[in-house]
């Protein structure tokens, strides 16, 4: 009996802290391939830390969302932010475009990658409003 109520409360604490993981919001709408870079660098250590993080790509920055997204590799690594949103992605990040980028930048949906969606304007301030999410702009 004493071992099922260890092992429940280690899954329960197991499940809160799971519940509790830090959410985290970064906006991105920097032109500047280090400050992009940057930001995606920051993205991913967050999420090895523990963090779930949504990024929110604007002006700009909404080019990296876009099938075959290229870009300047930058140093030490030498890889592209385009290269580091993908590795957000495939660790569960979730990435979005801003609702102004498609109708302004001349791009379709189907331009962006899998898993990439223009961003509601109304479900993104709601995230924003939750209080213990960080928003973190670039």
């Amino acid at each position: 009996m004493k071992k099922t109520l260890v092992a429940l409360a280690i899954a329960l604490g197991s499940t809160t802290a799971f519940a509790d993981k830090q959410a985290v919001t970064v906006v991105l709408n920097a032109q500047s391939p280090m400050t992009q870079g940057m930001a995606m660098v920051l993205a991913n250590q967050m999420q090895e830390q523990g963090a779930q993080v949504d990024i929110l790509l604007c002006d700009h920055a909404g080019d990296l969302a876009l099938k075959g997204a290229g870009g300047e590799a930058l140093k030490p690594n030498n890889v592209t932010p385009a290269q580091l949103l993908d590795g957000a992605m495939k660790k569960g990040a979730t990435a979005s475009v801003c609702a102004l980028y498609l109708p302004n930048s001349g791009k379709k949906p189907e331009d962006l990658k899998d898993g990439i969606k223009p961003a509601k304007p109304a479900d993104m301030a709601g995230s924003m409003l939750e209080p213990n999410r960080k928003l973190i702009g670039f």
